[in-house]
């Protein structure tokens, strides 16, 4: 049986928590709340956080939409969802830190119910979470995957490998033919188990990213650096935004159903910048996150 209501409430509680944890960290965080409505239905809640001594900004989206039709980015992949009604429910975050040494982070739970009069509903869920690091630490990658790991135990032994392949997969750059950062978990269209134990899969993604995050903001967070550190990570946020723009499936379906572009946007770092072909130094430590870092790997390896 379809639980609409308790996604729900479990999304809304799983905001507060990421919003409190930043917040009771960063102290100097100013938090922006924007409750809205979508014409088509629905609407959400948006918090963006900015302006911190260790996050320069931060945002986690509660929405839950519904309309008569679902877009063309939700239906090209899935032909039979044409002419169903639906309902899209999850949280979405995204969380760009001030000091280099920090990564970026994103995470992602949702989930996709398409009805049909006379029909069985087609419902679904997706999500995941990844890490962006500017200047790579074997030591937080090793932990970044082993909690990652932690949140697929109970859900098949195959399950942690599958999802982190299909990360590695996703979270790729084609036309710079590179991946966006060393991964974590990506699923999508999951209703191979009961609803229950696909929402059950959900609430361990969405539990267990503070677990797999805070410890690594906390270990770097006061590592000094310099203008050099910084203008790296600008110019890296540089990818993200070319990622987001062009690949996320969530941003292009947040844009074809009519969703706040405002909200869909937050994603997008408050600085960035780009240079023309630009090469790292041989031996730095730019050039050893080329090298070490954007590689598929195994870091659970011994």
């Amino acid at each position: 049986m379809i639980q609409i209501e308790a996604v729900k409430a479990y999304l809304l509680d799983l905001q507060d928590r990421v919003c409190d944890s930043l917040m009771g960290l960063d102290k100097e965080l100013q938090l922006i709340e924007d409750s809205w409505e979508r014409p088509g239905g629905g609407g959400g809640r948006s918090r963006v956080m900015r302006d911190g001594s260790i996050f320069e900004q931060g945002g986690i989206n509660f929405s839950h939409v519904y309309g008569d039709g679902l877009p063309a980015s939700a239906t090209a992949h899935r032909p039979e969802l044409a002419g169903r009604s639906f309902q899209a429910l999850g949280d979405s975050l995204v969380i760009h830190p001030m000091n280099p040494y920090v990564p970026t982070t994103h995470m992602n739970v949702r989930l996709f119910v398409a009805e049909k009069d006379g029909e069985d509903p087609i419902w679904w869920f997706g999500g995941g979470f990844d890490l962006t690091p500017f200047y790579g630490f074997e030591e937080d990658a090793r932990y970044w995957h082993e909690t990652a790991k932690a949140a697929c135990e109970g859900f098949g032994e195959d399950t942690y490998a599958k999802y982190k392949k299909w990360c590695d997969e996703y979270f790729f750059l084609k036309h710079r033919q590179e991946p966006r950062g060393i991964g974590g978990l990506f699923y999508d269209d999951l209703n191979e188990w009961d609803f229950d134990t696909c929402f059950s899969f959900m609430q361990s993604v969405g539990d267990h990213f503070l677990k797999a995050y805070m410890p690594i903001v906390e270990k770097r967070m006061d590592t000094e650096y310099s203008d050099r550190e910084r203008n790296f990570q600008l110019y890296r946020r540089g990818r993200y935004v070319e990622f987001n723009l062009v690949y996320d499936r969530g941003t292009l379906f947040g844009l074809q159903s009519g969703g706040r572009t405002e909200s869909i946007l937050m994603s997008l770092p408050p600085n960035v910048r780009w240079q023309y072909n630009w090469q790292p130094e041989a031996g730095s430590a730019e050039a050893e996150l080329y090298e070490v870092f954007l590689k598929p790997r195994d870091w659970l390896a011994a």
